[in-house]
């Protein structure tokens, strides 16, 4: 059948189901293989708190959403293309930011009575009109593929589970996707369990034809590959770009790497990650709290590694005194809070802003240190070396802040060249002669990293305060609000070994919009498009909270009207507020999903009419 080709520069697709319907595997390969095809790719698994919610119910829904472009792809995307619906409550939860006109593939039978029950419709929305403004091909998915593969002897219950792979199929035949990296991926994937192995290839196979053949599809869309910077890519998680981050640093630093951490929600991965790398010398600990994890990494870092926890906020709550302990001792630990919904146990699958106050201020007495936040899946990878950079160049803990959306969602990343990552070289002590703890370089005041077991270098270091220079415990009040001094200037001037902020947009605006994070994709979308308008906004991205680069003071004075976007109630804008004394607008969403550019964009239109309602 002779099918009408469509060149779209973008297109936003959502695999939507029940936990156990593979939503998240089949959108992890519909966005890998369309990145390995050269499209620029940015991704959103979005699925519930509970490891299997129970089947059919609208909290219980799984989804993966991905957003492909032609040019940069900074989001995941506002509004769907190609909604993959395997039951009622899988399309009730997304039908309302479904383009008008766009497509749903809907699995016949999951709208049956019981189905439509718990999705509380009261008649069937694929017979009762109310999606007449969208294409909807309905199709009894599970009796295709038991035609399909009839007379195979395959069991009922692998059968049933490539459904999957069957919706994956059409999408690759509607998107003109390549399906030979999925078939490798199967065949490494299953190389051992041939019934699955043949069953999801013969039916990945069946979806791609009955598209080919089917009169429903009348139109096939595709898109031309992005233009990168040049260099070598790889699909890429932010979790993943973390892990590889902390390992690349150890061998840049020339010393062993050590995570010690406990799993957590949506953190985990980091750990799994790492326990790949043991060819490369890593060691890890899954320690059984995490308390037992941080402190694990307190004391691999005292005996000369790298060394790394990571957690999300209930954790970070837990490794609060011992992060104390680290300020103490000044010794070099990378903390990555990977943030989810809170307070308590929250939403653990969901994102959200609500740990900066917490990562700035969190702490027994006065315990600086520096905190950062990645801006990317992608940007995670810099984002670690940097804060290995500073924990080692300084002596002190680090923090890093990503979240469940920029950890657990993908994109392009280009592999950098070693000579392109900064020196990581540490700082340890190498004479005996006149050594002492806290003897500090008089540039940045980083102490003396000794490693116990070098001759005439034995020393103490713990939770007491410590007399300057000797580390002799000391009770003395002049000392004490001696190194509490130092310790706050030395933080102080990692401002002076930062980049300054850069103005994007329009520098002449009378409007800047700050953020930071995982807000960086919306807000930046935003700005371009209404940049291209003719439309006046600048924009500045924090990737460095505490200290702020050096000329953001002087970035915000040039602005009459100040805009942060956070996924909190105003955390930033506090801090900003309390540090600059300026008036700043906050836009708040704490909704465990991301923002998205069409809400940015009408935050824009409304400040700029209010102000021109004024004048």
């Amino acid at each position: 059948m002779e099918k009408e080709i469509i060149y779209l520069d973008e297109i936003t697709v959502r695999f939507a189901g029940d936990s156990g319907d593979g939503m998240q595997l089949a959108g992890k390969q519909f966005s890998d293989t369309s990145a390995s095809s050269g499209v620029d790719v940015n991704t959103f698994p979005d699925f519930p708190s509970e490891i299997r919610a129970p089947e059919g119910t609208l909290y219980g829904v799984s989804a993966f959403q991905i957003k492909l472009g032609s040019s940069s792809v900074n989001t995941h995307g506002d509004e769907i293309d190609l909604l993959v619906a395997m039951n009622a409550s899988s399309l009730k939860v997304n039908v309302n930011n479904l383009k008008v006109g766009g497509i749903i593939i809907a699995n016949i039978e999951g709208f049956d009575s019981r189905n439509l029950k718990l999705a509380k419709y009261t008649s069937n929305p694929l017979e009762d009109g109310s999606l007449k403004k969208f294409n909807v091909i309905a199709l009894d998915i599970e009796a295709i593929i038991k035609e399909e593969l009839k007379g195979s002897g395959i069991s009922p219950k692998i059968v049933k589970k490539s459904k999957n792979f069957f919706a994956l199929g059409i999408t690759y035949w509607l998107f003109n996707r390549p399906m030979e990296p999925t078939v490798k991926w199967l065949n490494a994937k299953f190389k051992k369990d041939a019934d699955v192995l043949e069953a999801n290839i013969r039916v990945l196979n069946a979806g791609w034809n009955y598209a080919l053949k089917n009169e429903a599809f009348k139109k096939q869309y595709t898109l031309q590959p992005a233009k990168f910077e040049k260099g070598t890519y790889r699909n890429i998680s932010g979790n993943h770009a973390v892990a590889l981050g902390l390992v690349t640093a150890s061998k840049k630093a020339n010393i062993p790497l050590f995570l010690g951490t406990y799993p957590i929600t949506p953190a985990t991965d980091i750990l799994q990650y790492i326990s790949g790398y043991k060819k490369y010398g890593i060691r890890h600990l899954q320690a059984e709290d995490e308390i037992a994890g941080i402190a694990s990494a307190i004391g691999a870092s005292y005996g000369g590694n790298l060394a790394a926890t990571t957690t999300s906020g209930p954790g970070l709550s837990l490794k609060i005194e011992a992060i104390g302990l680290a300020v103490m001792t000044e010794l070099p630990l990378v903390i990555v809070d990977v943030m989810r919904a809170g307070p308590s146990t929250g939403l653990p699958t969901k994102p959200e802003q609500s740990d900066l106050f917490q990562a700035m201020y969190g702490r027994h007495g006065e315990a600086p240190l520096p905190v950062l936040a990645a801006a990317s899946a992608a940007d995670c990878f810099a984002m670690t070396i940097e804060a290995a950079r500073l924990a080692l160049k300084y002596m002190t803990p680090v923090i890093l802040l990503t979240d469940g959306y920029i950890a657990q969602g993908t994109e392009p990343w280009r592999i950098p060249e070693l000579s392109e990552l900064p020196d990581l070289t540490p700082n340890f002590a190498t004479d005996p002669e006149g050594f002492a703890p806290y003897i500090r370089d008089p540039e940045t005041l980083a102490r003396m990293w000794a490693v116990p077991g070098m001759q005439g270098m034995e020393h103490r270091i713990g939770g007491l305060e410590k007399q300057n220079i000797t580390g002799a415990v000391s009770h003395d009040p002049e000392n004490h609000q001696k190194m509490v001094e130092i310790r706050q200037e030395k933080i102080d001037r990692i401002a002076r070994d930062i980049p300054n902020l850069e103005i994007m947009g329009n520098a002449d605006a009378e409007l800047l919009i700050i953020g930071w994070g995982s807000t960086y994709g919306a807000i930046k979308s935003a700005v371009d498009a209404k940049t291209k308008e003719g439309v006046k906004v600048a924009y500045v991205h924090l990737k460095h909270l505490n200290p702020f680069p050096s000329n953001l003071g002087d970035v915000i004075s040039k602005y009459k009207t100040i805009l942060v976007p956070e996924m909190n109630l105003g955390q930033l804008r506090t801090i900003l507020h309390s540090k600059f004394l300026v008036p700043i607008i906050g836009m708040n969403k704490v909704q465990g999903i991301p923002f998205k550019t069409s809400e940015i964009k009408a935050k824009i239109d409304e400040l700029l009419s209010e102000k021109e309602a004024v004048i």
